[in-house]
């Protein structure tokens, strides 16, 4: 079942049996924003895939992250891919990631100019190319945006709608870390989070990214019980 922000935030109240004076509101957004970051790291989420254009500048080794924002972007996860193509051609070329060490030591003179191979981060706004461009290449990058965020002005979200146990069971783990509770009942809490999540994994990297006419039906080993014998 979905939820949504005012879904999720009454949820932790009447779980933790606790009141707004004591879970504010902002505290609640609180949970709710870790909680999705959270799933944003634990699970490579397919929804959270896009891809975005850029130019490279001639002679020009810099190219800042297109939507980024200073000092870093608000919508970017990671970038995972990047192409570049010549204004006169649609040949597509991969340019593979590398650290700033190798990237110096490849191409000392960012003077010279020729056809991009590498990329790096040189900041979290910025990304580092080599050699440096000898045209305005066209870029495209396919990247990872960060989730859009519940709140009480943007109620509903693809993690409320497709992930609502982990949504809420991570943010009961928050609340009781938040209340210092039980300990049973925080373990509870991430185990059922942890429980949730393996679900999504199984979708998102297993279903969702497999053709079961060439790869077959998606096999998951499950352990086997012991089963008692009379006298054991």
């Amino acid at each position: 079942m979905a939820v949504t922000y005012a879904d999720l935030t009454t949820q932790i109240l009447d779980y933790t049996e606790v009141s707004t004076d004591v879970l504010t509101s902002t505290r609640t957004n609180d949970f709710i924003e870790h909680v999705e970051n959270r799933i944003f790291r634990d699970v490579d989420l397919d929804v959270f895939k896009s891809h975005q254009t850029a130019n490279l500048i001639a002679d020009n080794a810099f190219l800042s992250l297109p939507g980024g924002t200073t000092p870093e972007p608000t919508s970017l996860g990671t970038v995972r891919t990047m192409q570049i193509y010549s204004p006169s051609s649609t040949t597509r070329d991969f340019l593979e990631q590398r650290d700033i060490s190798f990237m110096n030591e490849y191409w000392p003179d960012r003077t010279s100019t020729s056809t991009p191979r590498y990329w790096a981060w040189w900041d979290h706004n910025t990304i580092y190319v080599a050699p440096t461009p000898d045209l305005a290449y066209n870029v495209e990058l396919g990247i990872t945006r960060l989730p859009t965020r519940l709140s009480s002005s943007n109620t509903t979200s693809w993690l409320g709608d497709n992930a609502p146990k982990a949504l809420l069971y991570g943010c009961l783990a928050e609340a009781f870390k938040f209340l210092k509770g039980p300990a049973e009942m925080l373990q509870l809490y991430e185990q059922s989070y942890q429980r949730a999540i393996q679900a999504l994994l199984i979708e998102q990297t297993g279903r969702h990214r497999r053709d079961e006419y060439l790869h077959g039906e998606l096999k998951i080993p499950m352990q086997s019980q012991k089963t008692k014998t009379i006298g054991e």
